[in-house]
């Protein structure tokens, strides 16, 4: 398939990205396009729509062989179940869907049309596959079974996130972080309240420890400018 454009994130590595799009309404992504699909045309209508779909590469997942059953991470990481019956990005095809909130599209000179997108869950530089508008009346259904997530949804921590160090982060930023520590990076297997993890957003190393139900950040270290940060002991 052509790769028509790329998406734009605050995630320069996998680790912290919520695992769903949607969960971190707050998360911010910008997709820009190839030139050869940078026509105003291609995109009339788009903007009556508050929602759409992205089909893009798992690109920093690509494996030559696939399995057949995968061990979701909010199983615990040991269970497994059939790759059709998750998100898992080791599939045969590496492809990915998610649907986010269109934010809005703007017509720059030079790039063409460019899509401003919220809820994202994909790394920075992710390439775009496909565009296509979100309708509720047929993609919506309330009344689907959930599976086996009905057990895992919304098991989110609580975070201690020092106010000192909050405000490291801009002011446009801080919310999101919060939400991302929530949804609890770490792989499901791994309950060791001694180890110290790191998620990297938006320029800035995150450093946090989980004890139990709770997440504490006890270091932000400005990636920028590494000699200027504070840490909480």
């Amino acid at each position: 398939m052509d790769i028509i454009g790329h998406i734009s994130t605050d995630f320069p590595s996998k680790f912290g990205i919520p695992r769903q799009s949607g969960l971190v309404e707050e998360l911010k992504g910008v997709v820009t396009f190839e030139p050869e699909y940078r026509q105003e045309a291609a995109f009339r209508g788009l903007e009556e729509f508050s929602h759409i779909w992205v089909l893009w590469k798992f690109s920093e997942s690509h494996r030559k062989n696939w399995s057949a059953t995968v061990t979701p991470p909010r199983l615990g990481g040991k269970e497994r179940v059939g790759v059709f019956a998750t998100r898992s990005p080791f599939r045969p095809n590496d492809i990915g869907l998610s649907c986010v909130k269109l934010d809005k599209i703007e017509y720059d000179k030079e790039q063409g049309p460019v899509l401003y997108i919220s809820g994202v869950d994909m790394i920075d530089g992710t390439p775009v596959y496909d565009i296509k508008p979100y309708i509720p009346f047929t993609d919506a259904h309330p009344e689907a079974a959930k599976g086996y997530t009905k057990d895992t949804f919304g098991k989110n921590l609580n975070v201690d996130f020092p106010a000192e160090l909050l405000d490291i982060l801009p002011e446009d930023k801080q919310r999101a972080a919060v939400k991302i520590l929530e949804q609890d990076p770490r792989p499901a297997y791994d309950t060791d309240p001694d180890r110290a993890y790191g998620v990297d957003f938006a320029g800035f190393d995150l450093r946090f420890k989980v004890c139990g139900n709770r997440l504490t950040v006890f270091e932000v270290v400005d990636k920028l400018s590494t000699d200027e940060y504070k840490k909480v002991k």
